[in-house]
């Protein structure tokens, strides 16, 4: 729930329904008057406006894009089904290492530096890492059944040019650092400003406040009035706000800045994720072995993949290929739906023996919960019924935006001496209305988490400091005159 205050009293435009409206400034009613925030409300009514008003954009953006991400399985199949998937299947599979060959044949230069097995429908991943790349690899497509290159690709630790164009478009605009900023403010504040109109809803409703009046929209106000818009933007945030606040979470877990902090908590509880030991005891390390000695024979990979799958390794798996002899390969199942499959093991290709094991089951659950959680923010964890989830998040908090910046716009003041293009902000100094302990209270918590979560703390403060500025200000230019008389 963003960009206004849902309690703010104001006045209406022309014709409007509020009845705290003051187009010709009448006294407020009992009623009305009770209804007024004090305190807490009123600082969270100035918040909740100013954080909306503020982060919405950013929101926004971080909405359509990750809706456009949401469906990137489909659009992969749809732009990259001659790469991904193969029309005949039911026959046996080529040894893996024939494959590995023909893809070698295909594209000769690079690192052979991991491989994808291909099953059912689905193509052989074979992927060289060449200096030029970086961090990307070039990807050959292989159908594992006819030993058939059929295509190849630049890939993002094995996401298509598609998937990785739209996760950076959603995560930093493909503008480098200055973009990843966006989205951790969007997720940094997305918690903030649903939390606050949480709050706001339910202390508006009391006096009457029924399961209908909090869940649904209030359909008798009338048409064009902002009582109407209100009550969809908070009703729709009501529902969606579950939500939300898991893709706030998860987001902030991958972060620039709040995720580092993050990761230094799972550290110090022990918790980040544990990976296999690929070190080999008693392999030279001394460098007296020839370097056509120390080369990986890609062959190896046939008796690596048997040995795994006989140490209890199902479904999909990334094989990783050593730089060296001295080194073990590893495998790792990749199931991304639930149950989430994480088991991988370390092979001495020398023997074929299991050399090492990590169990998803044996992972910390602070570690096997940040897994979770990010497959389900991909989209991934669920299946479709996870991506559909994800789309209605995502319009959800589109329309709750719009509607948020249409009640900015239906409270500005319309009387000819008072006329303005948006409504008035909620009034400064309500935590002079808080007690003392409160006040000292909220500034510690408020210290602390902006300490965790720098983009909610730096512009925080940045915008405290402006806005104590300009109420004093404000305040010198209304007393001076007084004073000077």
């Amino acid at each position: 729930m963003t960009s206004t205050d849902p309690e703010l009293p104001s006045p209406p435009a022309p014709g409007g329904d509020d009845p705290e409206g003051t187009t010709t400034a009448p006294k407020p009613t009992t009623a009305a008057a009770s209804r007024r925030p004090g305190g807490v409300g009123a600082l969270l009514a100035r918040l909740h406006f100013y954080a909306g008003i503020l982060v919405a954009p950013f929101l926004l953006v971080a909405a359509v894009t990750g809706l456009l991400y949401t469906f990137t399985p489909q659009l992969d199949s749809l732009v990259y089904g001659k790469e991904l998937h193969v029309s005949r299947t039911g026959d046996s599979a080529l040894p893996l290492s024939e494959q590995v060959a023909a893809a070698r044949a295909e594209h000769p230069k690079g690192m052979l530096t991991a491989v994808r097995p291909g099953s059912q429908d689905a193509t052989t991943q074979v992927d060289f890492s060449l200096p030029e790349l970086g961090e990307n690899a070039h990807t050959v497509y292989v159908d594992p059944y006819t030993g058939k290159v059929t295509g190849q690709l630049t890939t993002y630790y094995a996401g298509t040019p598609l998937t990785t164009w739209l996760d950076v478009l959603h995560r930093e605009l493909h503008l480098g650092q200055v973009g990843n900023l966006y989205s951790e403010l969007a997720a940094s504040w997305l918690w903030v400003l649903v939390l606050g109109g949480l709050v706001l809803w339910w202390r508006r409703g009391r006096g009457n406040r029924t399961a209908r009046r909090l869940l649904l929209p209030d359909r008798t106000a009338k048409k064009g009035g902002v009582r109407r818009t209100r009550s969809w933007h908070a009703a729709t945030g009501v529902w969606i706000a579950l939500g939300l606040l898991f893709l706030a979470a998860t987001g902030l877990t991958w972060s620039t800045y709040a995720g580092a902090n993050f990761s230094k908590a799972l550290d110090s509880l022990r918790s980040n994720t544990p990976y296999v030991s690929t070190a080999l005891a008693g392999a030279d390390s001394s460098g007296t072995e020839t370097k056509a000695a120390k080369k990986v024979d890609p062959s190896d990979i046939d008796g690596v993949l048997k040995a795994a799958r006989d140490d209890g390794l199902g479904g999909p798996v990334q094989i990783t290929v050593p730089a060296d002899r001295a080194t073990a390969w590893s495998v790792s199942q990749t199931r991304n739906l639930w149950p989430v499959g994480r088991d991988s093991v370390a092979v001495d290709a020398s023997t074929d023996q299991v050399v090492d094991r990590v169990d998803f089951a044996d992972w910390p659950f602070l570690s096997k919960l940040t897994t979770w959680g990010i497959q389900a923010h991909m989209g991934l964890l669920f299946g479709i019924v996870n991506q559909i989830v994800l789309a209605l998040l995502a319009i959800g908090l589109i329309f709750v935006i719009v509607w948020g910046y249409r009640m900015w716009w239906q409270r500005r003041p319309t009387r000819v001496d008072r006329r303005a293009l948006v409504g008035a902000p909620p009034a400064r100094g309500a935590w002079r209305a808080m007690p003392s302990w409160a006040v000292a209270l909220g500034i510690v918590v408020v210290a602390a988490v902006g300490w965790v979560i720098p983009l909610f703390g730096i512009p925080l403060a940045v915008f405290l400091v402006v806005d104590l500025a300009v109420g004093a200000l404000r305040q010198r230019r209304t007393t001076g005159p007084a004073a000077a008389g």
